[in-house]
């Protein structure tokens, strides 16, 4: 038997139970990943809390649970040839990532780089693609002066040093006790909250030219306030305000399975930092996620499951 992470009715992490289930098998070009760590998201949280997400999820309980993993590969469905068994690979499958074992599309897996750790690209797949393709969507140069919201965050801690490596200048909200770490990227920090637009006022007189928001609650506002083009606000937390001021909203499926080797590559390679705020056991899933909700992280919450 294996376990996974499943619920059978929407709530808080309390609902997140570890069943026990017969070890699933590949079929014809699919692969097995021994799962060694998988990646929390606030979108898992959203989903098993029954909340409304960016694109609506049908449930039928029971559930699985969280997209992204990384892991060994120990069985070949037929026909696969582009990767064997003993390979260590990172991927993403909503619904089936916390558990023992996950199968998938054996295109749908990328190699683990030497120089990233197992708990880094467990991690990665969601919020390195969601980073990736909102900073591509803003067209960034070393004339704009970019403000990214919940920038010490999952998503929010890529998006920085990728705005930073166009040469933008890149102003990051977060709680203070993430301003000295983000100074330490190149990021001019700001508190979030009320006094934001002031804040940044005072750091650019001037307004700002594009923004990124990874955290709602009014962002999107004071981004248009300060002066950012619709255009060039995009939004993965504010689900109303595509359609109501017409900013956009790029999320993961913008980049592709190339665009993330490229990145794990750059975390690999040190050009791009990707800090890991705490790992828990698989069997803690519910007060890891209990971690996600109480905010102020730096980097990703990570289960292991060895």
């Amino acid at each position: 038997m294996s376990r996974r992470v499943e619920y059978n009715r929407f709530g808080g992490p309390e609902v997140l139970e570890i069943v026990h289930v017969e070890p699933p098998h590949p079929a014809a070009g699919e692969v097995r990943v021994r799962v060694l760590a998988t990646g929390i998201n606030p979108f898992d949280a959203k989903v098993f809390r029954g909340m409304p997400t960016s694109n609506p999820q049908s449930v039928q309980f029971p559930v699985g649970n969280g997209a992204d993993f990384a892991g060994v590969i120990d069985e070949l469905g037929e026909g696969v040839t582009a990767v064997g068994v003993g390979d260590t690979v990172m991927g993403s499958r909503m619904y089936f990532a916390q558990a023992d074992f996950v199968v998938i599309g054996s295109d749908k897996v990328s190699p683990v780089p030497a120089g990233m750790t197992i708990e880094q690209a467990g991690s990665l797949d969601t919020a390195g693609r969601t980073a990736w393709a909102s900073v591509e969507s803003l067209h960034l140069s070393p004339d704009d002066v970019v403000l990214v919201s919940a920038a010490a965050g999952g998503v929010g801690v890529i998006a920085v040093q990728l705005a930073k490596r166009t040469g933008a200048t890149v102003i990051g909200s977060a709680g203070a006790s993430n301003h000295e770490f983000l100074k330490n990227l190149g990021v001019i920090p700001v508190e979030y909250g009320v006094g934001l637009a002031d804040a940044v006022r005072a750091i650019a007189p001037q307004g700002i030219t594009a923004a990124l928001d990874n955290f709602g609650h009014g962002f999107v506002e004071v981004a248009l306030e300060l002066g950012a083009p619709a255009a060039r606000v995009n939004t993965i937390a504010d689900y109303e305000a595509p359609e109501k001021y017409g900013v956009g909203a790029i999320g993961a499926a913008g980049a592709n399975i190339d665009d993330l080797r490229e990145l794990a590559q750059l975390i690999a390679d040190g050009d791009v930092e990707f800090p890991i705020d705490s790992v828990f056991p698989l069997e803690r899933v519910g007060h890891a996620y209990d971690r996600l909700l109480a905010g102020h992280l730096r980097g990703k919450i990570v289960l292991v499951t060895q």
